[in-house]
């Protein structure tokens, strides 16, 4: 709402002017583009965090129960074939 009275006081101030009004848009439109990449950039490091979260999740943990459980039935065999 501030930029539209800034917008209106430089209207009344310097006539049409369009190359105020076009500088102003030109401004606006680099902070819409700023912006764009800064969202572009935060979905960037999401999909990657979420990334890191399934390796250390999923392949990790699952790999180290493959490990317990192959362990637990190796040492299960040892004992019964040495009785």
């Amino acid at each position: 709402m501030t930029d539209l009275k800034d917008l209106s006081n430089l209207i009344a101030k310097q006539g049409k002017n369009p190359l105020i009004l076009s500088s102003l848009n030109l401004q606006s439109q680099e902070d819409a583009a700023l912006e764009r990449k800064l969202r572009e950039l935060k979905s960037k490091q999401e999909l990657r965090k979420d990334w890191i979260l399934f390796i250390v999740r999923d392949v990790v943990v699952f790999s180290a129960a493959v490990v317990f459980i192959l362990g637990v039935s190796g040492y299960s065999l040892f004992t019964l074939i040495h009785r």
